[in-house]
């Protein structure tokens, strides 16, 4: 006979796993979003208090992300993560990605092409998951 904790345990990975899964590809989605400065679909996975930090130590709000690209400040050919670099952590309602992000593209004119490693955390909201904090590393060396 399978004990309750066993199959308590195995349910919580599952459920895990399927979160693990669920924020991968909403951050995936979330960069695709930025490449094509899509302020709507970059606003429906923000959360309203989300705030990313830049290795330079930068802080933008999630407004001023929308802003951004509203005015498409950059232009992407490439805003994506490396193949085979994503990381998923999940504890709870709390989830970390991890990925080497590539950057490629201009901005305000200026070509730029460049690679960083980010974390961006998701919290788990009545809406779904919702980007709530990110950091970038400094720029990579080429």
């Amino acid at each position: 006979m399978v004990s309750t904790t066993l199959v308590a345990l195995a349910l919580a990975g599952a459920g895990a796993t399927a979160d693990a899964e669920a924020v991968a590809a909403l951050d995936t989605q979330y960069q695709a979003a930025v490449e094509k400065n899509d302020v709507e679909g970059m606003a429906h996975i923000l959360h309203a208090d989300m705030v990313l930090v830049t290795g330079r130590g930068h802080v933008y709000t999630r407004q001023d992300l929308l802003d951004e690209s509203r005015a498409k400040k950059d232009v992407y050919e490439i805003q994506a993560e490396e193949p085979g670099t994503q990381k998923v952590r999940v504890y709870g309602d709390t989830a970390v990605v991890t990925a080497l992000l590539h950057i490629k593209g201009t901005r305000e004119g200026g070509k730029i092409d460049y690679r960083v490693w980010f974390s961006d955390t998701y919290v788990r909201t009545k809406d779904g998951w919702k980007y709530f904090f990110g950091q970038a590393s400094l720029r990579l060396p080429d």
